[in-house]
């Protein structure tokens, strides 16, 4: 009979409670589309997404395109709109382009930081003691570097290029991801509906991904769209730096690499590759800070 017993008591604590889910999911979509700034970084956001997918119908010349004869030709001149580079290349045709490179390299590596951190701060805070003891101190010395840093000498060690730059990435994040679902776990462990199910017999993996991995998906999902942003600045500071993208790739550090020396004499060639960095990443903080403050209005409340 008790047995009976258990396996109800497992079969209510395992349908939860469908209802109370989708309206606080609900009430965080609500939150969120009065948000106008969020919207709008959203809107933007897609936006260039859609150039980077359309970017061969938009460009007027494909990436093989060069003008000997126009070398920093200034906007328009020539039928460019946004002038030409250093070797004649149409610089519109490459900041279109761009995206496509810069926005993979950060998804990626968001991937890779987002799945790696969730499963070490999940087993870290779940299963406590000496393994999270031992899990802390790896995490304490990675973070004692800055995540750049790390990533340079992640990089330097692969060699160059776009997927050792983009895994260099996702590993130095790691660590702070992993910081914050290891707090979160520790909180939702003690949860009364958690507690019920150890107690009822429920495995340990089960109620670790039934019941207390869902309660630590809205940090990641801010953490992940916040660090996207960064990403791209770091995958862009890498490129700067010649350990990312190699030429003549058409990636937005590469492209400000380039046209750097040209600043002052051809302005036209790196700016628009900075100004669509700029664009992009405060989209990505305005869709971010949207998203937290939906989906965490308490902790919002206390950092405003």
């Amino acid at each position: 009979m008790a047995a009976t017993d258990n396996r109800a008591v497992v079969q209510a604590l395992e349908g939860g409670d469908p209802d109370a889910a989708r309206s606080e999911w609900g009430l965080a979509w609500r939150r969120f589309v009065r948000n106008k700034a969020a919207i709008a970084g959203g809107v933007v956001l897609v936006a260039i997404a859609i150039v980077a997918i359309l970017a061969d119908v938009i460009a007027p010349h494909s990436l093989n395109y060069y003008n000997p004869e126009l070398f920093n030709s200034p906007p328009g001149e020539g039928g460019h709109l946004l002038g030409t580079d250093r070797v004649g290349r149409d610089v519109f045709t490459r900041v279109v382009h761009a995206p496509r490179i810069s926005l993979r390299i950060g998804f990626l590596a968001v991937a890779i930081a987002a799945s790696g951190g969730t499963f070490v701060g999940l087993v870290a805070g779940f299963v406590g003691g000496k393994v999270d003891w031992a899990i802390s101190r790896v995490l304490d010395v990675m973070l004692a570097f800055p995540g750049i840093l790390l990533a340079i000498v992640i990089v330097s060690t692969l060699g160059p290029g776009l997927n050792n730059a983009l895994i260099a990435l996702g590993i130095a994040a790691i660590p702070y991801y992993a910081r914050v679902v290891r707090g979160a776990t520790l909180s939702a462990r003690e949860l009364v509906y958690v507690r019920a199910a150890r107690a009822v017999g429920m495995r340990e993996a089960r109620i670790m991904l039934r019941h207390v991995l869902p309660n630590v998906v809205s940090p990641i999902i801010i953490m992940a769209t916040l660090g996207l942003a960064s990403a791209i600045i770091a995958a862009a500071g890498l490129s700067f730096l010649g350990l990312g993208a190699e030429p003549p790739t058409p990636e937005w550090g590469l492209e400000l690499a380039e046209g750097r020396r040209y600043l002052r004499t051809a302005p036209w060639v790196p700016m628009p590759h900075g100004i669509a960095i700029f664009i992009t990443v405060m989209s990505l903080n305005l869709l971010g800070d949207g998203l937290r403050e939906a989906l965490d209005p308490q902790a919002s409340a206390w950092t405003n």
